[in-house]
């Protein structure tokens, strides 16, 4: 089962691709991971791709295509996997094409806006030990102490209000469009992401993907 997550930053792709990896006993692959991952190994793409990010520039997307094929070559995705964070853009969508990358199933998590704002600026981190809650849906015992460690829990600026709708907006812009891309190839799968809990999406996601 090849599989592409799509869905707004805040939308549970990153939580939801794990648990179904898990369920289908394949690997999810996200961007960051594999750049990281690429650049650790020294591999030709890998060294390619470092010497943007030390420049402090945007990984062009033919360097990006060039490492996810590379890693869909290893035996771990013989069976499948689960791409997350890429493709982002018509144009990788259309290289992973035109790289023969072939996939079975694109699940579009739905989710309004205000959702993810309400849902994103409802995080919460802790300081010290990193540990993450939510004021409504994980609180901690006490308010903004941390569980774990008694750190202080602290709203990342990636999470502020402001910064989230300049976020939806490059994923309107971008990446939206990819929806459309994959409705005409019969691929898309639309799953809502406002289920009360995490686990009736997974099964919403699992029923689509048939397993």
């Amino acid at each position: 089962m090849k599989v592409i997550f799509l869905g707004p930053p805040g939308a549970g792709k990153g939580t939801q691709a794990a648990i179904v990896s898990k369920a289908l006993g394949i690997p999810t692959i996200s961007t960051g991971d594999m750049l990281r991952a690429a650049v650790k190994e020294g591999t030709p793409v890998g060294l390619k791709a470092k010497s943007y990010m030390d420049a402090g520039q945007l990984v062009p997307d033919e360097v990006i295509i060039g490492i996810v094929a590379e890693r869909l070559e290893k035996p771990d995705c013989a069976k499948g996997y689960i791409l997350d964070g890429v493709p982002r853009t018509i144009a990788q969508a259309q290289a992973l094409e035109d790289a023969g990358v072939k996939f079975d199933k694109v699940v579009s998590l739905e989710i309004s806006d205000d959702a993810i704002v309400k849902r994103m600026s409802g995080r919460r981190v802790c300081a010290k030990c990193g540990a993450t809650y939510h004021i409504v849906n994980i609180p901690p015992k006490t308010e903004g102490v941390c569980d774990k460690c008694g750190g202080e829990l602290t709203i990342r600026a990636d999470d502020k209000e402001e910064t989230v709708r300049d976020r939806l907006a490059v994923y309107h812009k971008e990446t939206e469009p990819l929806k459309a891309f994959y409705q005409q190839r019969g691929l898309l799968c639309e799953v809502s992401g406002n289920a009360p809990s995490v686990q009736e999406t997974t099964e919403a996601i699992l029923k689509l993907l048939g397993a």
